[in-house]
């Protein structure tokens, strides 16, 4: 983080930078580290402290904080209290957008156009297996291979019948068996 620190009608001693870098370190962790650069402008008038903060951040975001008070102290913790409402702000923003996964624009536009249409079925894609072995065994062997496996089903050449048939899971915990007719 680069700070640029100015003084109007009053010397930058080393424990009035100090107190700013303090206060700004916090909205720097606040930010996760980032802050781009921060100018800050202190100003005496009488008997007023006037701190004036402009932080840029990533992304292009500038946000502004400004108190006026009778003491640098509350002065600079006021005007850093701004700041952090902004960036508590401003990360709520750009949390949201990141859990939406589409632009606003997009969805605005969308909704302005048309009214909400009943969600359509997602369709379905069909992924391709290269070989599927399948061996001659017996019902009771394509049972046992199930149960004893991590498959769900089991694609086997009855030996029996010289057919193709099929031995799942159910979801009640039962097998099932499916034979071809004819």
């Amino acid at each position: 983080m680069r700070l640029e620190l100015t003084g109007r009608h009053v010397d930058i001693t080393p424990d009035l930078r100090k107190q700013v870098e303090k206060k700004l370190a916090k909205l720097d962790r606040l930010l996760e580290g980032g802050i781009v650069s921060v100018q800050a402008v202190l100003t005496l008038e009488k008997y007023r402290h006037q701190s004036e903060f402009t932080v840029h951040t990533r992304g292009e975001h500038f946000l502004h904080g400004l108190a006026d008070t009778n003491a640098w102290e509350t002065s600079i913790t006021d005007a850093v209290e701004k700041l952090t409402q902004q960036l508590a702000k401003m990360k709520g923003k750009w949390q949201e957008r990141k859990r939406r996964a589409t632009s606003p624009r997009l969805l605005a536009a969308e909704a302005a156009v048309a009214p909400p249409a009943p969600a359509a079925p997602k369709k379905r894609r069909v992924r391709r297996v290269p070989r599927y072995l399948v061996k001659p065994m017996t019902i009771e062997e394509a049972a046992l291979s199930v149960d004893s496996g991590d498959d769900t089903f089991l694609v086997f050449r009855n030996a029996k019948t010289d057919s193709i048939n099929v031995v799942y899971r159910r979801k009640d915990g039962h097998l099932g068996l499916i034979e071809p007719e004819g």
